[in-house]
């Protein structure tokens, strides 16, 4: 019978901790625990709780990786209760930073951790509620910059940084809902090509020259996807499941969709691989209008509802990373 050491060119090895970078097919015993465990590649993408934030709310504007995510603004308690909350994430737990200048949800977002944009939003019970309002956060507060042109609610954005973004989508209480997209250059917003299907409650990944939108409601939920080429916006092959409010990550040739609500909460998630999309594993808990930060292969989820407020963050892996099992004798 051919044994572990002729398969692998190794004896199993005997460790106090478990390998920090384990390979595929590696197998170790650890003497702290007194497990037998190995290292194995997923098939399919899973979702693992995270550090809850400190401020549960929904309507959440996020920024960043799974890893240094920026979480802003939302509503807490009741629609009434606008929030200026911002907080870090490290991978492990939130972190109360320095909030917004001004409290309010349903935001547009772009960047990273350390440079990130927040920009119109819903500032009930102010009439009207949504706002052209702009923040630039520089990794330690929040200063106002120049406006939108079209002040709204409920739209999405993209950027890398808080010089570089992309508004689109949204909508205005009252009035129409909108097709309008803006680009940033770190100072101005400029009007530019318009969605082709004008919604709210969407979701948009990728940078201000290349992005994607997905989802939102029209006002019926919808599974539209639309590719943004720094021109103009194409349709392209639309998401599985119709929702709104829901979340994502990625790029716009590399991108996820989670959970959202399509009459009720849903879980579904759903992977971009530039052409189709295809489901994959389900969040744990089924959430809408969560923040959301990361990649394809490792997204965050935090705060929503599901259905009421909640301060639960998930962690996605994709398929093909590796993972440590225990191995058993049943």
């Amino acid at each position: 019978m051919t044994t572990y050491k002729e398969i692998r060119g190794s004896q199993i090895e005997a460790v106090a901790t478990d390998p920090s970078n384990p390979v595929e097919g590696q197998v170790w015993y650890n003497t702290t625990s007194n497990d037998l465990k190995g290292s194995i590649l997923t098939s399919a993408g899973a979702w693992a709780t995270g550090g809850s934030i400190n401020n549960g709310r929904y309507g959440i504007g996020g920024a960043g990786t799974q890893d240094a995510a920026l979480g802003f603004a939302g509503l807490d308690n009741s629609p009434s209760a606008n929030s200026n909350a911002t907080e870090t994430y490290n991978g492990t737990s939130w972190t109360e930073v320095n909030n917004l200048n001004q409290g309010r949800s349903l935001v547009g977002n772009a960047g990273i951790q350390t440079s990130a944009l927040c920009f119109g939003g819903f500032n009930y019970p102010t009439s009207p509620s949504h706002v052209a309002l702009t923040e630039s956060w520089a990794g330690t507060n929040w200063t106002e910059v120049n406006d939108l042109n079209t002040a709204r609610r409920q739209l999405t954005g993209c950027g890398v940084s808080n010089t570089a973004a992309l508004a689109f989508g949204g909508g205005q209480d009252p009035g129409p809902l909108q097709a309008v997209t803006e680009n940033w250059n770190g100072t101005n917003w400029t009007e530019v090509n318009d969605l082709n299907t004008a919604r709210n409650l969407l979701r948009g990944v990728g940078i201000s020259t290349a992005a994607l939108a997905f989802g939102g409601s029209t006002p019926t939920k919808v599974a539209i996807t639309e590719s943004w080429n720094g021109t103009n916006w194409t349709e392209v092959n639309d998401l599985n499941t119709a929702r709104n409010s829901l979340g994502g990550a990625g790029l716009y040739t590399a991108a996820i969709a989670f959970g959202g609500s399509t009459g009720s909460n849903t879980a579904v998630t759903e992977i971009w691989n530039g052409t189709n999309w295809t489901e994959d594993g389900d969040l744990s808990t089924a959430t809408a209008h969560m923040g959301s930060a990361g990649t394809n292969t490792a997204a965050l989820s935090f705060g929503g509802l599901s259905p009421g407020i909640t301060t639960v963050s998930e962690e996605f892996t994709g398929a093909g990373a590796a993972v440590t099992r225990t191995f058993t004798d049943s």
